[in-house]
């Protein structure tokens, strides 16, 4: 049997536990029992997620900032020291129920309807598209 893909790995270490098929999931316990630096990984992540389903950004992150760069892992903790650049936003990220979801939703649908017209509309058709989409 051939290894697992890093993409099949990565799959299983982002995907929470309940999502994973029991094949999938006896898969990747091995392989974290053969690889504690990604049990490193494993564990930080699954702290990540939950930081950002309960929302626990202002007591939690810098803590796990100072974990994830000690760790020393290539991705984490660059990922981590590039989170402490702007801790403010990335805490107000993590805590306030406040989200620009829908606004960037609606600032790429209008890019995409920019871009399907490139070259051969002018704005007034563009203003049309985007009021009647």
């Amino acid at each position: 049997m051939s290894p697992p893909s890093v993409r099949r790995v990565t799959g299983w270490i982002c995907r929470r536990p309940d999502n994973l098929a029991d094949d999938d999931r006896l898969a990747l316990a091995a392989l974290l029992d053969r690889c504690p630096e990604l049990r490193q990984a494993h564990q930080l992540v699954r702290e990540f997620a939950a930081m950002m389903a309960h929302r626990t950004g202002s007591t939690d992150l810098t803590d796990w900032i100072t974990t994830a760069v000690d760790t020393g892992l290539p991705g984490i903790s660059t990922f981590a020291r590039h989170l402490a650049t702007d801790l403010a936003a990335v805490t107000a990220g993590l805590t306030l129920h406040w989200s620009s979801g829908p606004v960037e939703g609606n600032v790429n649908r209008i890019k995409m309807l920019k871009r399907q017209t490139y070259g051969r509309a002018n704005f007034d058709l563009l203003r049309k598209r985007v009021l009647l989409a």
